[in-house]
């Protein structure tokens, strides 16, 4: 290995604490609905969702040589443009982690990286095709898939389970949500600890350490891998209490649907390369199967709320990238003024958190109401849905009165059949 600059031994150091954050954040993807139902306790989920995020990270390196060979143009990037966008990236996912919503850590780099490529070599060095369809068309289209196989996957459970024993289907579920859950890390490791390496790998590109086109090296796939399985064991309560409770309440059976159906999309996205948003899919996944239960309601204020921060997070973490990377057009005291800047944001954003605790012993405790108001969506599936056998029935005798008692002092009513 070639000796390393200071300014690329920064960059390198900032892409881990990046990792980092993207572990605590993305905790709830993988374990949020295991913790809610009580499949497992709060430490041991993101403690096995920590170990295999680390398997996951040796699984394929196509999602990071997406974004160290496809997205941007390698040639006149420097290694001050890595770090601005990792700048972004880090301050987004801080400020959406602090207020509980699960945004997407992936798309909070890609924007940093295209701002930060933008302000130092121009919209020409950002690839539009590779932005389009492996990351934005997969971004739209995750959410939707994973709800629908979500949905439907919730049906067909609720329908092969509807004669079994309640106590030992609900059992069997529960260990069938462990399984789903440990899969759903796994992919998490596969698909977002590439992203780093992929960072790390284009910065050792840009002040160059590795030649153009290389894969990212055996040290670099395991510090990604160890720095994104450390952020998961932490837990990030706060967004796996939105994600569990926030959005619907679950059962087991749901539960298991939800993450059966977001690994799949996942592991998919991976094998092809596409930069997917875990985030996106999980969430997808989780509302979808609220809906897939009679009965069940998605909140649909918290869901607003999360899509406002995911159509916000592109063009927010690019705004503070290309801003950084302005910064850092001055020199090394601009760098060093970033540097200065993220650590007391970050700071600033913990110092804050801690106004309201939430971790392992009350990330379970919400205070939104079981009930919320159907929502439009809400009631549309309820409408389509046909009830059970002698459903009908029963609400036809419930809404036709019973007929009065004849009092025969009482007078008599009077007839419907008046005379012209």
């Amino acid at each position: 290995m070639e000796s390393f600059s200071l300014i690329l031994a920064i960059v390198v150091v900032t892409a881990l604490a990046f990792d980092f954050t993207n572990g605590f954040h993305d905790t709830a993807n993988a374990m949020a609905t295991t913790i809610s139902t009580g499949a497992l306790k709060p430490k041991v989920a993101v403690a096995m969702s920590a170990v295999l995020n680390l398997v996951g990270a040796f699984l394929s390196v196509e999602v990071a040589n997406t974004i160290s060979k496809g997205l941007v143009d390698e040639a006149g990037i420097r290694p001050e443009v890595i770090f601005a966008a990792l700048v972004g990236a880090i301050l987004w996912n801080l400020l959406t982690w602090l207020v509980g919503l699960p945004s997407s850590s992936s798309h909070a780099l890609m924007g940093g990286l295209i701002g930060a490529t933008v302000a130092s070599a121009g919209f020409g060095a950002v690839h539009g095709d590779v932005l389009v369809t492996k990351v934005l068309i997969p971004a739209i289209a995750a959410p939707l898939v994973a709800g629908l196989a979500a949905m439907l996957a919730t049906r067909l459970t609720y329908r092969m389970g509807r004669k079994a024993d309640g106590k030992a289907s609900e059992k069997g579920y529960r260990a069938g949500q462990i399984a789903s859950a440990g899969l759903v890390s796994l992919a998490h490791g596969t698909n977002d600890a590439q992203k780093t390496m992929g960072i790390i790998t284009l910065a050792l590109v840009a002040g160059g350490t590795l030649a153009p086109d290389s894969d990212p090296p055996l040290w670099v796939i395991l510090s990604a891998g160890i720095a994104i399985a450390l952020g998961t064991y932490l837990g990030g309560w706060r967004i796996i209490r939105t994600m569990g409770k926030g959005l619907t309440d679950l059962q087991p059976q749901q539960g298991f649907a939800a993450q059966t159906s977001a690994a799949t999309v996942i592991l998919a996205s991976s094998h092809l390369g596409f930069s997917l948003s875990t985030t996106h899919s999980v969430s997808g996944s989780v509302m979808g199967a609220g809906l897939g239960r009679k009965g069940g309601v998605v909140r649909w204020s918290t869901a607003t709320r999360m899509f406002v921060a995911w159509g916000l997070t592109l063009p927010a973490a690019a705004l503070v990238a290309a801003l950084a990377e302005w910064v850092c057009g001055f020199g090394d005291w601009g760098t060093a003024l970033v540097a200065v800047f993220l650590i007391a944001s970050s700071a600033a954003i913990w110092k804050i958190s801690r106004r309201e605790v939430i971790d392992h012993t009350n990330v379970n405790d919400h205070d939104t109401p079981s009930e919320e108001p159907s929502g439009v969506v809400t009631q549309a599936i309820a409408a389509v849905t046909p009830p059970p056998a002698g459903a009908v029935t029963d609400e036809l005798s419930a809404t036709i009165p019973a007929p009065a008692a004849t009092d025969p002092s009482a007078p008599s009513a009077p007839s419907a059949t008046t005379t012209v």
